[in-house]
């Protein structure tokens, strides 16, 4: 029992399978991977790797095994959104284990021997899935191997339990990673820097200029005096289509129609809390009565001061300045009514160290009997607990000292223990939860608080029918109104409703402009035709909405016309540059120097310092290798940039030595680290990975 807690509250969320590679970019040819086209898979595939087909029924066999370890560890029946997403890509991540990254280790030759496998649990190479893992670490938080030995001892004791689901888990992650790791290692090694490169790259660092120059750049103002012509663009588009690599997408724009309670509804919730206001006031058993009346049930945690003010300053305020006595009178705040009491106040500690003995008999009577036995015992000898816990506790955690629960807070303990927070120290007493019948004792605690149980009778306004129907009405309109994009933002127009544009939406997307749980209306715009309107999309019972698909991306090369105005302003961009450098070139023509060709034509010189070709990232990558190549006290130009033209001259080159050989082996470390990470994309590429979950999930 104690050993299922201990994983509970040390793992939290899901550990999701551990990807820790990547592959050199260079390994796969770019135009193999700019050229890959899209495949489709069939209705019922949930993805596609290297051509094998995931079909749904593959795929939820894997999700479900990885839900049941999630609820096994967590001890809950159901997962929440965050901890189901992070299910969901685990199962993902598997399948591109299987069949993506790991033959392609294999390809390379890479084995994990068994000596190897053995080493990694009970040898001198522990691995870090192992060392890291909280469960297997000491009192002084280092990896005991001990634990890991009883832990395997107990996994093995009981195939089917959850300490067996957890190290199966565990052994595979620990074969994964160390494959990953041997595969990362290699490719690392491979990334050779020769002297010839090393010097170089300290030379582009070391050696600097102090530079004067004008720049004049390129105004991105419309200007009807240049022209690109359709053939241009064509042109331009067939030479760079295989920059033009996309995901598919989809672009709509939307109206938001929120359900928010009428005046009526309001007075409506004012009135039923007034109702029962008296009654309220006058309860002696307010759970029972809360969890009749009341949209909330009675709150058991015990608030310290400050800790209401997230859910409202004015029950903060009443809880710390009222008695048992007093009221706090029916108010509102947003769209709830609130009316409080005092249900109790306590001295309470944040935390409590607990210690037990676990007692499971036959029956009640047994357990009762044998705890008297222990506590009879205790009383004479109250410093044999530890011994006593090792001989007669059916909690046989190995990962904790005989007895010792560990540390309690009002967010994390078992169920059932919650007098601990108010038991003396040292005591010994007994409790019973659905483990079993415990003897507990609190060994320390933190400081006492003043903390307080509030009792709040809660009437939320919400949209009643009538206002719902209104509501819809008014979107459903809409939505029937408009066959077309067209007519859509006609009739909304014509009814003032605001339109709101959401560009760029992929497949997988669970939001869009920060409204959450959207997949039903992402899965009508990938499924929908250009210029379609959708009906009327609920969510969450607070929003209604109605769009329309202005804009269909689909996955591969983007076309002519997706890329028309883009290129259309980089081919103005580049004009508006040779304009603007033949004109200076015609100017420079009657000039020897920078400075007389600026003070005739009204140009303005800067100056830089320190500039090196290393330093191309912080500046003008085409002004620095310029830069680096011209000779001192020469003026050069007109030089295209890549915001303007430059004329330039270098008026001091210095050699220096802060750039190290170890800087340039550091720079080389840190290429070849961003390289390594590329692995998973890489891979994905070349096996051609299609993941279509969002039509199913």
């Amino acid at each position: 029992m104690a050993l299922l807690e201990k994983i509970r509250v040390k793992m939290g969320i899901f550990i999701t399978v551990l990807i820790a590679i990547a592959l050199i970019s260079f390994i796969i040819d770019p135009g193999t991977l700019q050229s890959a086209i899209s495949m489709f898979s069939s209705k019922n595939d949930v993805g596609k790797m290297n051509r094998q087909g995931i079909t749904y029924m593959e795929y939820a066999k894997r999700l479900e095994n990885l839900t049941n370890l999630q609820q096994a560890i967590t001890g809950t029946t159901s997962l929440d959104e965050q901890s189901q997403e992070d299910v969901e890509e685990g199962a993902w991540q598997a399948f591109l284990k299987d069949l993506v990254y790991m033959p392609a280790i294999e390809k390379a030759g890479i084995r994990l021997g068994d000596e190897e496998m053995f080493d990694m649990v009970q040898g001198r190479d522990i691995s870090p899935v192992i060392m890291s893992d909280p469960v297997f670490r000491g009192e002084d938080g280092q990896f005991d191997s001990s634990r890991l030995t009883m832990f395997v001892q107990n996994a093995g004791a009981e195939p089917e339990g959850v300490a067996a689901m957890y190290w199966n888990f565990l052994q595979e992650n620990m074969e994964t990673d160390r494959m990953f790791t041997k595969y990362s290692s290699l490719l690392a090694q491979s990334n050779i820097v020769t002297p010839v490169e090393l010097r170089r790259n300290m030379e582009d660092n070391n050696i600097t200029s102090n530079v004067s120059f004008s720049l004049t750049p390129v105004s991105f103002a419309r200007d009807t005096t240049i022209t690109v012509t359709q053939q241009e663009i064509r042109q331009y588009y067939e030479a760079h289509k295989h920059q033009y690599q996309q995901i598919a997408t989809r672009d709509i724009e939307y109206v938001v129609f929120p359900i928010l309670p009428s005046t009526d509804d309001i007075a409506l919730a004012q009135a039923n809390i007034e109702k029962i206001y008296d009654e309220f006031v006058a309860s002696d058993n307010l759970r029972q009565f809360l969890a009749r009346n009341s949209d909330k049930p009675l709150d058991t945690y015990y608030y310290k001061k400050g800790e209401l003010s997230s859910v409202s300053a004015a029950l903060d305020s009443f809880a710390f300045s009222a008695t048992t006595r007093d009221v706090l009178p029916t108010y509102k705040e947003n769209d709830f009514f609130r009316a409080a009491r005092i249900a109790d106040i306590k001295q309470l500690p944040d935390s409590v160290f607990v210690h037990h003995i676990l007692l499971q008999r036959s029956n009640k009577e047994e357990a009762t009997k044998a705890a008297d036995s222990l506590i009879a015992i205790l009383k004479s000898a109250p410093g044999r607990f530890d011994e006593l816990a090792v001989e007669f506790s059916a909690d046989k955690n190995p990962n904790t000292l005989p007895g010792v629960l560990g540390w309690f807070d009002q967010q994390a303990y078992i169920p059932g223990m919650e007098s601990v927070f108010e038991a003396p120290l040292e005591k010994v007493f007994t409790i019973e939860t659905q483990y079993g019948l415990h003897l507990v004792k609190v060994s320390e605690r933190t400081r006492l608080h003043k903390k307080v149980q509030l009792a709040v009778l809660v009437k939320e306004a919400v949209a009643g029918k009538e206002t719902y129907q209104i509501i819809y009405s008014r979107a459903n309109n809409l939505s029937t109104e408009s066959k077309n994009l067209e007519e859509f933002n006609r009739v909304a127009i014509q009814n003032n409703l605001m339109i709101i544009p959401a560009p760029g939406i992929t497949q997988d997307a669970k939001t869009v402009s920060g409204y959450q749980h959207m997949r039903e209306m992402i899965r009508w715009a990938f499924e929908a035709k250009y210029g379609a309107v959708s009906p009327v999309i609920s969510v969450d019972n607070k929003y209604f909405f109605v769009a329309a698909l202005n804009g269909i991306h689909e996955k591969g090369i983007a076309t002519l016309q997706e890329k028309q105005a883009e290129i259309e302003s980089l081919l103005t961009m580049e004009k508006k540059m040779e304009r603007s450098y033949q004109q200076i070139r015609e100017e420079l023509a009657s000039h020897t120097s920078l400075e007389s060709w600026a003070e005739a034509t009204g140009r303005t010189i800067s100056t830089q310092t320190g500039l090196a070709f290393g330093s191309m990232q912080q500046t003008d990558p085409k002004f620095a290798g310029a830069v680096s190549a011209a000779a001192e006290k020469t003026m050069y130009g007109p030089i295209k940039g890549e915001i303007g033209v430059y004329v330039f001259r270098v008026d001091e080159r210095l050699d220096g030595a802060y750039y190290t050989e170890n800087d340039a082996l550091q720079n080389a470390a840190y290429f070849s680290g961003v390289q390594i990470q590329m692995v998973p994309v890489v891979l994905q590429e070349s096996a051609k990975v299609e993941d279509n979950r969002a039509r199913f999930f």
